[in-house]
């Protein structure tokens, strides 16, 4: 039986092919649903880098069907942000391409490179804004979505 995975999505760097970030999000939404089955995908929104990353991100997310475990999706995922140019570097830095497992139907998953629900979520409003705007009641923990989206949006900003 096949799994729905929530799976963020970012880019803060052009790519020669796809484009500005905006587009190179639209063109992981497309490859996204030629590999695995899109079911569906939230709108993308602008948000400010965070850390040492630079510039603004280009963010979404993509709900997913797939019969992989998460270690293999996580797997092919890395795949596909090699081939939209993703390198090793630092953490946080600009990117062409990130993808995240952000949920899954599955429940708790850890393992030693892996951990869903992604352990920042609840704090990543550019990861549970979108998410909620396509599957508000999926619950992590106690609480849906849409509960971490408002809770988080009621913080004062750091500064």
């Amino acid at each position: 039986m096949p799994h729905l995975y929530a799976i963020a999505i970012g880019s803060n760097r052009p790519h020669g092919r796809h484009g500005r970030p905006q587009q190179v999000v639209e063109a992981a939404i497309a490859r996204l649903d030629e590999e695995f089955g899109l079911f569906d995908a939230a709108p993308i929104v602008l948000n400010p880098a965070h850390g040492p990353a630079g510039r603004d991100f280009a963010n979404s997310v993509a709900l997913v069907e797939s019969d992989l475990q998460p270690p293999e999706l996580l797997n092919r995922l890395k795949a596909i942000e090699r081939d939209f140019g993703r390198r090793p570097g630092r953490r946080w830095g600009p990117r062409v391409l990130d993808l995240d497992i952000a949920l899954w139907s599955g429940g708790a998953f850890r393992s030693r490179r892996l951990t869903v629900p992604h352990p920042q979520l609840a704090k990543r409003s550019f990861v549970l804004d979108p998410l909620a705007a396509i599957a508000p009641n999926w619950k992590i923990g106690p609480l849906a979505v849409r509960h971490l989206a408002a809770r988080l949006a009621r913080k004062p900003p750091r500064g």
